[in-house]
C-alpha cells in the first residue's frame, strides 16, 4: 500500500483538515506526492511572477493557514514527457475528485475550475492543484 513520505507529511499538515482527510484516503489506493500546502508571501509572489498563480499573497487559496489549497500529483510523474504527465494528472484528478465526493467534502480541482468537466473550456491550468469549494 502506498504512503506519503515525510516531506509530503509536513506539506499536507499545513492544509485544512478536509484537505487532510481526502488525501489520507487517497494515497491508500494512489500513490502521489504533495508538492505544496500552505505558501508564505515569497513563496505565493514568486509563484505569480511565474505564471503558476494567476493571485498574489493573500489572496491565494494556499496563503491560509491552515491551507484551503494543495498540489498534489501521481508519483511517480515524469514532467519532461508532457502529453504522459498531462494524461496521467486528469486520471489522478478523477480519482481524487471522486474520494473527495465519497467523503462529501467540496473540492475544485485546477484543470476544471468551473466543474463542469469539460476541460477544454480552461483558460488557466493549473493541473495539481486542489482546492476546498466551500471554503473559496
Amino acid at each position: 500500500m502506498p504512503s506519503f513520505g515525510a516531506r509530503s507529511r509536513e506539506r499536507l499538515a499545513t492544509c485544512h483538515p478536509d484537505l487532510r482527510l481526502v488525501f489520507g484516503e487517497v494515497v491508500k489506493r494512489f500513490d502521489c506526492t504533495i508538492l505544496e500546502g500552505h505558501r508564505g508571501k515569497a513563496a505565493q509572489d514568486a509563484a505569480f511572477e511565474r505564471g503558476a498563480s494567476k493571485l498574489r499573497f493573500p489572496d491565494g487559496k494556499h496563503n491560509g493557514q491552515p491551507s484551503a489549497a494543495v498540489d498534489a500529483a501521481p508519483f511517480p510523474i515524469d514532467l519532461s514527457d508532457r502529453p504522459a504527465a498531462l494524461r496521467r494528472c486528469c486520471f489522478f484528478a478523477g480519482y481524487v475528485l471522486a474520494v473527495a465526493d465519497d467523503l462529501e467534502i467540496p473540492l475544485r480541482w485546477g484543470g476544471d475550475w468551473d466543474g463542469d468537466r469539460d476541460l477544454s473550456d480552461q483558460s488557466f491550468n493549473d493541473l495539481v492543484h486542489f482546492e476546498l469549494r466551500h471554503l473559496v
